[in-house]
């Protein structure tokens, strides 16, 4: 019998942001180490497509819709998950979005808004989480996406990167919280990914962009999956309040800007 070092069979974790991405990657992951997903989207047919592949690999799979802005929408599907699905041991939030604009020209409405999609949402799901975690005396593991953004300068997207800060340090405060319930909380910050919503683009534009990366690439989906599940395990058992960058090498060499335009649009998805 193989051995279960990661400790997720029989195990059930919510991934927010599961239908596409980071999300579909993390699921496909976590399926293929034996976890029961619960998948919450905003569009539930992404989440019920990779519902129906992961349940191929023989584990148990819900799909549920939620809006993550809306603090009613998401308590009632987290519980409705519970109530349907079962409680969960593990928690992973995915979703993310970056209003792109200068500070001098970055409104209320898009801080708002970057908070509220980045942090306010993230603060909700892991209070929900660690509340059931505690009324029913089990531990448990989190882990959020945070960003490169959060560790350093964030130039024309300064909302997100104030966001993404706050949502490491929240972290932090939640491993001291809750250790002694027995819940560890952990963040991934990937540098720049390929993603769905942030396709490969111009090759001028994508060497310009990874000129500061040692790696001179965008990770993959499947590399972020990777660190997401392992500090999810119980591979990382003695793991709490850790902000993981995972970008190529980027804030070893030192994080340094490349001052380019913003992308086509004022909003671009980053994670999910």
């Amino acid at each position: 019998m193989q051995e279960d070092r990661f400790g997720f069979k029989g195990r059930r974790v919510l991934i927010i942001g599961g239908g596409q991405g980071m999300g579909e990657a993390t699921a496909r992951l976590l399926a293929s180490l034996g976890a029961d997903l619960a998948l919450l989207d905003i569009e539930v047919a992404r989440a019920e497509r990779v519902k129906s592949d992961v349940e191929k690999l023989g584990v148990r799979a819900h799909a549920v819709q939620a809006d993550v802005t809306d603090e009613t929408s998401l308590v009632e599907a987290m519980a409705t998950v519970e109530r349907t699905f079962g409680p969960v041991d593990g928690l992973v939030t995915i979703i993310g979005m970056a209003a792109w604009s200068p500070l001098v020209e970055t409104t209320t409405e898009i801080w708002d808004n970057d908070h509220n999609r980045n942090l306010r949402y993230v603060f909700v799901a892991c209070r929900e989480f660690a509340r059931s975690l505690i009324a029913r005396g089990r531990p448990g593991s989190l882990v959020t996406i945070a960003s490169v953004d959060g560790l350093r300068s964030a130039q024309n997207h300064g909302s997100y990167g104030a966001a993404k800060a706050g949502l490491v340090n929240l972290v932090r405060t939640m491993s001291q919280e809750w250790a002694p319930h027995g819940i560890r909380a952990n963040c991934v910050a990937p540098g720049g990914v390929v993603t769905p919503r942030i396709p490969l683009g111009d090759p001028a534009r994508e060497a310009a962009g990874m000129a500061n990366v040692p790696m001179k690439r965008r990770g993959t989906t499947d590399e972020i999956a990777n660190p997401v599940a392992f500090l999810l395990s119980d591979m990382a058992t003695y793991i709490t309040g850790q902000t993981l960058a995972v970008d190529g090498g980027y804030m070893a060499a030192g994080g340094f800007s490349t001052k380019l335009p913003a992308p086509q649009g004022k909003t671009i998805g980053v994670e999910s």
